[in-house]
């Protein structure tokens, strides 16, 4: 049907495409059963290349793809984020260089508190967020409890001041106030219990 160099020129072309550029929609298939001569000897004919793919191969052009153009005036979240817990802070804290007190920091995390709630709203499922969210308002527990014990009047300042719903800690009761209302427990009586100690 074919001659061998025809079918060797066939898998050459064949092999040298990328294997993962598109296959060529126009090319030139020999289906006479009159074996004909690869290259011509005359320069007459209109020979076409069977390795350049037709322009109609490309699905998309560069550039035909065009992109929305991204707001430069709006700021992403967590820029806004950080101004916000910079403002917050610089409202709260005691002196000009104060990085480290309990109000500095409860203010800071009530802002990022908020964020992550809102974050995860809007994905429920992120539950990597919620541990850091909740480790959050942890902490931010913790050293509201600190401030109480230090000063009560800045505590309430600062819980007031933020809007956040936090229960005064109570002091600790002994083990008679806290079970003292339940009955006692009865005595063991085990065969082997030594009943008086001389």
């Amino acid at each position: 049907m074919f001659t061998k160099s025809v079918l060797i020129a066939v898998l050459a072309t064949l092999s040298t495409a990328s294997a993962f550029a598109p296959a060529p929609l126009n090319t030139r298939v020999i289906a006479s059963s009159v074996a004909a001569p690869l290259f011509m000897a005359d320069d007459d004919d209109d020979f076409t290349d069977v390795d350049e793919p037709a322009p109609e191969d490309f699905i998309v052009n560069v550039g035909d793809i065009e992109e929305p153009e991204a707001d430069d005036a709006s700021e992403p979240a967590w820029a806004l984020l950080n101004e916000r817990i910079e403002a917050v802070r610089i409202k709260h804290r005691r002196s000009e260089k104060d990085t480290g007190s309990p109000e500095f920091q409860v203010a800071g995390m009530t802002e990022r508190i908020a964020y992550l709630t809102g974050h995860l709203k809007a994905h429920p499922k992120d539950f990597s967020t919620r541990r850091g969210l909740v480790a959050l308002v942890n902490k931010r527990r913790r050293l509201l409890n600190y401030l109480f014990t230090q000063d009560t009047q800045r505590y309430q300042d600062v819980v007031a001041s933020l809007g956040i719903r936090h229960k005064q800690p109570s002091r600790v009761q002994s083990k008679d106030e806290k079970y003292g209302r339940f009955n006692q427990q009865k005595p063991n009586k085990y065969a082997n219990q030594n009943k008086s100690v001389v």
